[in-house]
């Protein structure tokens, strides 16, 4: 009795958890979505929620009720989880627990069939294959490595072992959203299961150009999957997954809100509308490609799986966001990632001690041709700004060029190598107790060629001249870490513990390729131009790692005879180095700058059960409070002198949600056999955010908001038509924000949606 009544104590805390693929007939229980589907990992001993972690899982039911599509769909259903819905596939900024970034390195690590996904202009892909989402939140580095301080997803394909059959699905929504896809799994014998599939996606776009009326951000994208497992031995598997997405969109649909200074506003006819006049997009071409080898030994299991990925990107973007006709920026990637990675782990039942070892390496091409282009109303500017610095001298200059183009060509290729083990001891001291110590050894190198230039011509004294700047170089870093964790964790049974763990999360540092186009304007603008040196020109191109601790208390409970599974965590979390990013001084892009030290501390909660065989309930909390503690920013005076320009402590940390929220139903009408349906299943989710601050200085944020869905789904067999909206009460609210040049621009909320889908298993 005392144990059920600690139990239920704990409940008040609770985190994330998940369905199973299908409701059991005969019981009221929620059925352990880790019973039902089997996924072989290279790391983990046990069951996800048995071990010392925060963590949600989401099977495939649980991506269609939420309605689930790509990894943006997963804000507010995990708890304390936020990525923004912006601007187009070539970011995606995850943040969870205080912890995100909006460019350069990733903070939140994706793995996808085991296979690391490195850079996260590959995270925004089609999920119509998707089997189950596992979402680890806090630091994930002892095992996973550079750039899982915030947490992990691990995203599962379907098996053709498990699924058999031909999967149909076609879908149709206002604002001409349509997408089908086909995916056929085939069991040629017990020893040789593949799938393969296609999708297409359309997306007429929801938001109009203030001009034009057209819609700024369409999407036309297609792809496929194809994924064959061999079975040639008893203990071997061979699992190769090969996949493929092409997408072309527009891009960057951004509201103007404003001057931030009311007595600088030149554009207040525009507030409130579309007006840039350079459309913005975005192709991207993203292939993937992984090998998973498992031999099971007596006693151990030793895994090797490699990943090759290839991306090839442009992006077009109208810098200035308005119709001036200032900037704009034409950004070309071309990436290759190798991964590989070697683990050995023990296997088998009743076991006193659980480990696992490994080796991981990577090594990243990357080549990016960036030029921007200052057209009319940028030369103006650069006009006036040599105007202001030689106002007291004689001499004047006069540009004469219609366009400056500042071609930038940057070779930044990255390698790196850890040795990692993590060992379990069960029943240590007294029955039920564990102890977990892990450690990993992180080398990294990245490097960087550069190759940046410009001329200006003008005129002075009525004689021609050009100013030219030239930056030719390289640079690199090396970054060594040690990554611990440890944890203690006390099994009341099977299905229910608690635990405390405290871990270190690391993100690798790098360099900022935009802060060229600061570099060449500043020096041409200069009244008498110097170049920097080589180590200035790194100290201003560079940032440095991120660090943090996470310390934190949870459980895992299943209770009551199985009705209800419930999760908690509460944790505090200080980081130092926090990356943060900016638009850079001239508005040339963003950049990434280390902001000292934050502090966030918060707890996460979610119930879910089943009141009934047909009605069933979840819930989910998320509360974060992020500040920095150490973030000032200094400025020399005309004497040299450094003085304070901005102070942001105590401020809270952008892009962080203080709340997250989640409250969902599902009802199932099962009918009899006479009628011409074999049931009917109805799922409503509110979902909600919020406040969160957009800039460092707190002055603009998005007060908390929440959307309601829904669907219903009619079932006949292996088919269904499902009937859906998104956002049914058409909330009006910030998807994103940022300030460029003393301008402020919105990326808005999607408005209400209507749809249908068309599902067919033969």
């Amino acid at each position: 009795m005392k144990r059920n009544t600690l139990l239920i104590g704990l409940t008040l805390l609770a985190t994330g958890s998940a369905w199973a693929e299908d409701l059991p007939k005969d019981t009221l229980k929620v059925v352990d979505v880790e019973e039902i589907v089997v996924i072989a990992s290279p790391k983990e001993n046990r069951k996800l929620r048995q071990q010392p972690t925060a963590v949600t899982l989401l099977s495939q039911k649980d991506m269609q009720a939420n309605q689930v599509k790509s990894i943006k769909d997963l804000t507010s259903v995990v708890p304390n989880i936020f990525i923004p819905d912006y601007g187009s596939k070539l970011t995606s900024a995850i943040y969870i627990r205080g912890i995100g970034s909006r460019i350069n390195t990733p903070s939140v690590g994706l793995y996808v069939d085991n296979v690391p996904y490195i850079d996260k202009s590959a995270f925004d892909f089609n999920y119509s294959d998707i089997e189950r989402i596992d979402v680890l939140r806090g630091p994930q580095g002892t095992l996973y490595g550079r750039n899982t301080m915030g947490g992990l997803i691990k995203v599962h394909t379907k098996s053709p072992f498990t699924y058999q059959g031909t999967d149909l699905r076609l879908s149709a929504g206002t604002y001409n959203n349509y997408n089908a896809s086909v995916t056929h799994y085939h069991r040629s014998s017990d020893k040789f299961a593949f799938s393969t599939g296609g999708f297409y996606e359309h997306a007429g776009g929801f938001f109009k150009h203030s001009d034009t009326g057209k819609r700024v951000d369409k999407i036309n994208a297609a792809g496929g999957r194809f994924r064959g497992i061999y079975l040639p031995t008893e203990n071997l598997k061979l699992d190769l997954n090969v996949s493929y997405e092409y997408s072309d969109q527009g891009g960057y649909p951004y509201f103007y809100t404003g001057a931030t200074n009311p007595k600088a506003e030149r554009h207040a006819d525009d507030i409130g509308k579309i007006t840039n006049n350079d459309a913005s997009s975005y192709y991207r071409n993203l292939l993937n490609a992984g090998l998973n080898l498992e031999y099971q030994g007596n006693g151990f299991v030793l895994s090797s799986v490699t990943g090759f990925q290839h991306l090839k990107d442009r992006m077009f973007i109208d810098q200035d966001f308005l119709r001036d006709d200032t900037y704009t920026l034409e950004q070309k990637q071309r990436q290759n990632t190798l991964t590989e990675e070697i683990t050995f782990k023990s296997s088998g039942n009743n076991r006193r001690w659980d480990w696992v070892t490994g080796a991981f390496g990577f090594y990243q091409w990357l080549d990016t041709n960036a030029p921007v282009t200052f057209k009319k109303d940028g030369i103006g500017m650069i006009q006036q700004l040599m105007d202001q610095a030689m106002a007291e001298s004689p001499v004047k200059i006069k540009l004469t060029d219609s366009a400056m183009p500042i071609p930038g060509q940057f070779g930044t290729p990255s390698m790196g190598t850890a040795l990692f083990h993590q060992s379990v001891f069960n029943d240590v001291l007294f029955e039920g107790l564990s102890a977990t110590v892990g450690l990993r050894l992180d080398y990294e190198k990245i490097k960087i060629d550069y190759n940046s230039s410009a001329a200006l011509n003008y005129v002075m004294m009525g004689r021609p001249g050009a100013r030219n700047a030239e930056f030719i170089g390289n640079a690199s870093n090396d970054y060594l870490q040690l990554l611990p964790k440890f944890a203690l964790k006390y099994n009341f049974d099977r299905l229910n513990n608690i635990y405390a763990s405290a871990s270190r999360g690391y993100r690798s540092g790098g360099y900022n390729i935009q802060m060229f186009s600061d570099l060449i304007s500043g020096q041409l603008m200069q009244a008498r131009p110097t170049k920097p040196t080589a180590e200035e020109i790194e100290a201003t191109i560079s940032y440095k790692p991120e660090y943090s601790w996470n310390y934190e208390v949870g459980s895992h409970l299943t209770l009551w005879d199985g009705k209800l599974q419930a999760d908690l965590a509460a944790f505090y979390m200080d980081t130092r180095d926090q990356q943060v990013a900016q638009f850079a001084a001239s508005g040339l892009g963003r950049t990434t700058v280390n902001a000292g030290k934050s502090r966030s501390y918060g707890m996460e909660a979610a119930l879910r059960t089943n009141l009934t065989d047909a009605l069933s309930l979840s819930g989910s909390y998320g509360y974060t409070y992020a500040t920095f503690t150490d973030y000032v920013i200094y400025k020399k005076d005309p004497s040299g002198t450094l003085q304070e320009k901005e102070n942001y402590n105590g401020n809270y940390v952008p892009f962080v949600p203080k709340h997250t929220f989640n409250l969902g139903a599902q009802y199932l009408f099962t009918l009899a056999p006479r009628y011409w349906l074999d049931r009917v299943q109805l799922n409503a989710n509110y979902n909600a955010a919020g406040r969160i601050y957009w800039t460092e200085n707190n002055a603009a944020s998005q007060a908390f908001y929440g959307t309601l869905n829904g669907r219903v789904s009619f079932e006949k067999g292996n088919g269904a038509i499902a009937l859906w909206v998104r956002n049914a009460l058409d909330k009006k609210y910030e998807a994103f924000y940022f300030e460029s040049m003393g301008n402020g621009f919105e990326q808005r909320g999607r408005p209400m949606q209507l749809g249908i889908d068309i599902r067919c298993r033969f």
